[in-house]
């Protein structure tokens, strides 16, 4: 057997771990994705009728308001399910299943594309829950079936990137709670860019790291694709944050992997 039908026959026994853990344990999948709709349900019911009069040149509504605001829910919703992955890396780490992996015969690389390929399924049923919930509160998109396909892949592309890096921030914890304070910022970052507000309402100094972070792109992009609008040139900087992101956090994640497992 090849080395790479040994990885691909190795990964695909890891995805299949991750997929019955994620179908014994529905409550957590639930919980990753309960937390966006709370955020979601208080912006529009709390703060929507607010919020959507400062669109459009304050001629906004709340319903303006709720198709304004998914897409940045959406990647919310990426980034809980990614928190999820640093937990359950540091888990594995911790309590001594990969020592255990390490002693057999199977490809090492494996456990990580486990979890990697696991957490973006998971991620993508939370959108999708998430999504149902929006639209069952009266979100409306545009998209035609192109822009569907490009709304799939924008959101693969990201739940791809940060898993990646919250597989390296796992690794990098010495405990489940610290794996679980680390991926914060990826929740607080959504605040501070396009997510909730246009960043021309913002403070200059605030606006400009708002406009230059790499979620703004991101949520630009699929603002676009799902309003059936042209999406310019955010797509390429949001694939660029994308694919950068996802080499770090591999390259990171994989000298973790690699080190002496003994100190931890």
């Amino acid at each position: 057997m090849s080395t790479l039908t040994m990885a691909v026959r190795d990964s695909s026994t890891m995805f299949r771990r991750n997929l019955r853990h994620m179908k014994r344990y529905p409550s957590l999948t639930l919980m990753l994705a309960g937390m966006p709709i709370v955020f979601l349900l208080l912006f529009v019911y709390v703060l929507g009728g607010t919020m959507g009069a400062g669109l459009g040149g304050g001629s906004g509504s709340r319903s303006d308001y709720l198709n304004y605001v998914v897409p940045g829910i959406l990647l919310m919703t990426l980034a809980s399910a990614a928190q999820g992955t640093a937990i359950s890396v540091a888990m594995d780490m911790t309590e001594g299943i990969v020592a255990r992996f390490r002693t057999m015969a199977i490809a090492r690389s494996s456990v990580l594309t486990g979890h990697v390929l696991g957490s973006m399924a998971q991620g993508m049923l939370c959108v999708a829950i998430v999504a149902g919930v929006s639209v069952l509160i009266g979100f409306r998109p545009d998209a035609d079936l192109l822009g569907w396909a490009g709304v799939v892949g924008v959101l693969a592309m990201i739940a791809f990137a940060m898993t990646w890096l919250c597989v390296a921030l796992g690794l990098v914890s010495k405990s489940v709670e610290t794996a679980s304070n680390l991926p914060m910022p990826l929740l607080l970052l959504p605040f501070f860019g396009s997510a909730f507000v246009p960043t021309e309402s913002m403070p200059a100094g605030l606006r400009q790291f708002a406009e230059y972070q790499p979620f703004t792109s991101m949520i630009e992009t699929l603002r676009a694709l799902l309003a059936g609008a042209p999406v310019g040139n955010n797509a390429i900087i949001a694939a660029g944050w994308c694919a950068a992101i996802a080499l770090g956090g591999y390259v990171w994640a994989r000298a973790l992997f690699k080190r002496d497992p003994s100190p931890r």
